[in-house]
């Protein structure tokens, strides 16, 4: 046999080789791609699947003062500032604390509670700004 055909062959099989593994490491990105893209809807869909709660600070106080959710269930706390100026909800027992501008909404998830009573207050208005969320 010659050199001329060994190297070809040489050069083909390499070749050969190349083009699988390029297919198969492309295969391997489509694959970590289509996970990835699942794994964001999965959790776009539970976050839109979240039972939420309105709570409305207005004149430097929380409405509704108490509000009731499910325990032993992830929910999410839509907060709306109307005002006058800013307003931070904080709960020491939930280690939430978030300032709300006036005039945002703003949501908060919570996870799952236990049964109880968890105070809520504002940062700004300590005197009148104070609820409670109640998981039953």
């Amino acid at each position: 046999m010659n050199t001329f055909s060994v190297t070809a062959k040489t050069k083909h099989a390499t070749n050969q080789r190349m083009d699988i593994y390029k297919r198969t490491n492309m295969h391997k990105i489509h694959l970590a791609s289509l996970l990835l893209l699942g794994g964001l809807l999965l959790s776009i869909s539970a976050q839109a699947a979240l039972p939420a709660y309105k709570l409305t600070i207005k004149d430097g106080r929380f409405e509704p003062e108490t509000i009731t959710v499910p325990a032993r269930t992830r929910f999410k706390l839509v907060i709306t500032n109307q005002g006058p100026g800013p307003e931070e909800f904080e709960s020491k027992k939930l280690r939430k604390e978030s300032v709300i501008a006036e005039g945002v909404t703003r949501s908060i998830v919570f996870a799952p509670l236990k049964p109880g009573r968890y105070r809520f207050f504002g940062e700004f208005h300590p005197d009148t700004a104070e609820g409670h969320i109640v998981a039953k």
